[in-house]
């Protein structure tokens, strides 16, 4: 089996950017599901469920979320009522919607998990490796691809290791920079620090980058979103066993307008 993973999708042009390229990405990998974060897709805060919809629309099966959940509270209308919208599983006195949800792909069981780190995240959330032993012991299923969404990198190798050989992988949101560390750990559950995002290039973790500087250095004005600019598409491509439920590759990608800057490390 191939799963198909793609980095937080900030902004519109995050959007934009994931409904051009994914055609070409599914017919270069031909996954057989994708999985994109997207708390970041409505104005770089949160998911309206326009934005949601759209997200689906681009070909999509499953969305994950993060810190930025609840930002927009119409969140709370119809996270219910939809089959592939998955909040951290962690959140402390949050209980609509689910933080981990199978799906049937080719008649395998594939769950997906969202999880939130502790470390430098104001979100209140339980320790991630407690909750998420604690779902284990209720569900396991044939194969396990979690979304941790932290700050420190860290903590997601950590989390990572304490769960080799368990899950199928384990990848890391939320910075918003891919990580040059894709790769196989011993026990067979594949890894990365942070997928990238999906969205304007050049800029500052999906913001136009003066904007960021002006926020962060000069205290002033508010950090914004270049919606005209050239569109880049971060994910990765992780081969599974269906009969162990482990990696076999993973492989790390960026799309710049259509141009592929090149894979990052595939290790079997």
């Amino acid at each position: 089996m191939r799963i198909l993973f793609l980095g937080d999708i900030v902004g519109h042009i995050g959007i934009a950017a994931v409904s051009d390229v994914l055609p070409l990405l599914r017919k270069r990998y031909a996954p057989d599901f994708v999985i994109a974060n997207g708390e970041n897709a409505t104005r770089g805060r949160g998911l309206s469920e326009r934005d949601y919809k759209s997200i689906i629309a681009c070909g999509v099966d499953c969305i994950t979320l993060g810190n930025h959940y609840h930002d927009r509270q119409e969140i709370d209308d119809y996270i219910d009522s939809v089959p592939n919208l998955i909040r951290p599983l962690n959140l402390v006195g949050y209980d609509k919607g689910q933080g981990s949800i199978i799906f049937d792909v080719n008649g395998y069981e594939v769950q997906v998990t969202n999880v939130m780190g502790k470390a430098y995240i104001k979100n209140e959330v339980s320790d991630p490796i407690d909750a998420f032993s604690a779902l284990l012991e209720e569900k396991r299923s044939d194969i396990h691809i979690v979304d941790l969404h932290a700050e420190s990198t860290s903590e997601k190798q950590m989390f990572g290791y304490y769960f080799d050989s368990i899950v199928t992988s384990v990848i890391g949101t939320h910075t918003h920079v891919q990580t040059n560390d894709a790769f196989i750990m011993d026990g067979g559950t594949s890894f990365i620090s942070d997928v990238g995002y999906c969205g304007a290039f050049p800029s500052l973790i999906g913001f136009e980058p003066q904007s960021v500087i002006d926020r962060i250095v000069h205290n002033r004005g508010k950090m914004v979103i270049d919606e005209d600019a050239k569109k880049l598409v971060c994910g990765v491509v992780i081969d599974i066993d269906e009969e162990s439920g482990l990696t076999t590759s993973i492989a790390s990608f960026k799309y710049l307008e259509g141009k592929e800057w090149g894979n990052g490390q595939s290790r079997h």
